[in-house]
């Protein structure tokens, strides 16, 4: 716990990169999620070629993506934002479809009765009704985001708390590589924590 203190500076440095990749990232997977969510719940054509593709990109490990993100995007912080975005994207995706589809048919047969149109029915009904659902999404997302971008750090990086991991513990700094290790672990679980209070505020009808 003296590295805390002793190297405060460079350990804030990091802390503050992988932050910024954990916090794109997780905006760019919810997006994403959201977005492909809404167009297999609209366009059936959609769903029947991107939903096995949903479910195949589970069988191939997002680690062994890293390197050819390296590649493709270079060695900045883009790759780590789309392997945090990659990691999440299938929980966010499938929690947002199921809590779009099974919106409680009730809801949907007097919305109708009513005159609602379909664009009616999902700004008013079928979003908020999925919202308790797309919320657990969000919380899985906001755990494991941090594992993408720190492996995305450890194939390639000159900064971060992945970064200064490899490097402490090449060098044998194990006091050091521990002192980031426990930041991102803090970091990881104020995430979480601020996220699930700021979603039960959100979504008051959550725990009803």
């Amino acid at each position: 716990m003296i590295k805390l203190f002793e190297r405060h500076d460079v350990l804030l440095k990091h802390t503050w990169v992988t932050s910024q990749e954990i916090l794109l990232g997780l905006l760019l997977g919810l997006s994403m999620g959201l977005f492909f969510a809404l167009q297999m719940l609209l366009f059936q054509p959609v769903k029947r070629w991107l939903l096995p593709i949903l479910i195949t990109s589970q069988a191939i490990p997002v680690f062994a993506l890293a390197p050819i993100l390296m590649l493709w995007l270079g060695y900045g912080i883009a790759s780590k934002v789309v392997m945090a975005a990659l990691i999440i994207f299938f929980p966010v995706t499938t929690c947002c479809y199921d809590g779009l589809r099974n919106t409680p048919t009730g809801y949907l047969d007097l919305s109708q009765t009513m005159g609602a149109n379909r664009w009616r029915q999902l700004w008013h009904i079928r979003l908020p009704a999925a919202l308790p659902v797309l919320a657990s999404g969000i919380r899985v997302a906001v755990v494991v985001a941090p594992i993408g971008a720190v492996a995305g750090e450890w194939v390639g990086s000159s900064e971060g708390l992945g970064y200064l991991m490899l490097q402490t513990n090449a060098r044998m700094l194990i006091d050091e590589m521990f002192a980031a290790l426990f930041i991102l672990a803090a970091v990881s679980v104020s995430l979480y924590f601020i996220t699930d209070w700021a979603l039960k505020r959100l979504i008051p009808w959550e725990n009803n």
